[in-house]
């Protein structure tokens, strides 16, 4: 199976796991559409929508980079017309936009709290919809929500409810439109990382340069997203976690995502605990 001809729709694409997906998209020659916000370069982070169509081309593939704002519905609506209209249609959508603020209830500015849920929730909720019309003409169509397991436990709400209501909104539109669209032959599907993934999120929100080292490269999301966009579109409703699925798939080298070997693997937010590393896989430090 191969992505050669398939055109992606990505939110928040210029850099980080969406760009990690593109390139990957990429190397088998699929067309990217890499809806960002970022046109013009940013003090503290890296990319933009023009410097990631360049690594695009590169890779192989053919890219439009669009200046989106997953909050703006008509801004979004434009963006998949242009997608569909330069590409042919659209096939993939990746919603991969998120915000994050990982404080507790008294200490959240209800500001970033709408943000988050303005791009997490609403912003999926929307580009899935307006994506629809599109994807219903694709012979092979998917949605993947860049998102956690609906595990709903006090622990993973209590130091920051805000953030974990936004991104579990994202897997709760998982869930309806997995039923909704199982008989029109759409899968709908969420992809969740079992360690940080080193992303500027990570170095500039969540722990700097030390979470960095102990994090799984981007690469391994978009390694297991590519094998979900290859299966057929009755594989949908699957809350999956990136190197669980990947084992299943036959993949058995875990340690060439890791930045630094030397040091333990750091857990994500929100992985089930009946959900352990696939057998051979550790967290722990490699000597």
């Amino acid at each position: 199976m191969s992505l050669k001809g398939k055109t992606l729709f990505i939110t928040g694409a210029s850099r980080g796991i969406g760009l990690a997906i593109a390139l990957r998209a990429a190397s088998d020659g699929a067309n990217i559409a890499i809806a960002a916000k970022t046109a013009e370069p940013h003090p503290k982070l890296e990319g933009t929508i023009h410097t990631a169509a360049e690594q695009i081309a590169k890779a192989g593939g053919r890219a439009l980079p669009l200046v989106v704002d997953v909050r703006d519905d008509e801004a979004v609506a434009q963006a998949l017309a242009r997608t569909a209209e330069t590409f042919g249609g659209i096939d993939i959508v990746v919603n991969n936009a998120s915000a994050i603020q990982t404080t507790p209830v008294a200490a959240t500015d209800m500001r970033r709290f709408d943000l988050m849920h303005q791009i997490n929730a609403r912003g999926t909720f929307m580009v899935s919809k307006l994506a629809l019309p599109y994807l219903q003409h694709s012979g092979s169509p998917h949605i993947l929500m860049i998102s956690p397991p609906l595990d709903m436990k006090e622990r993973w709400f209590a130091p920051y409810t805000g953030y974990a209501m936004a991104k579990f909104g994202m897997s709760l539109v998982v869930l309806g439109l997995a039923g909704e669209l199982r008989s029109k032959g759409i899968a709908v599907n969420a992809l969740w990382p079992r360690t940080t993934i080193a992303t500027a999120a990570i170095r500039n929100l969540l722990g700097g340069d030390e979470v960095m080292r102990r994090s799984r490269k981007p690469e391994i999301v978009a390694d297991a997203a590519a094998r979900i966009f290859e299966k057929p579109a009755s594989f949908t409703g699957h809350f999956l976690i990136d190197d669980t699925f990947l084992a299943a798939e036959g993949v058995i080298d875990f340690d060439r995502y890791r930045v630094d070997p030397t040091e333990p693997l750091q857990p994500d937010f929100f992985v089930p605990e009946d959900v352990p590393p696939p057998p051979g896989v550790s967290l722990a430090a490699k000597r």
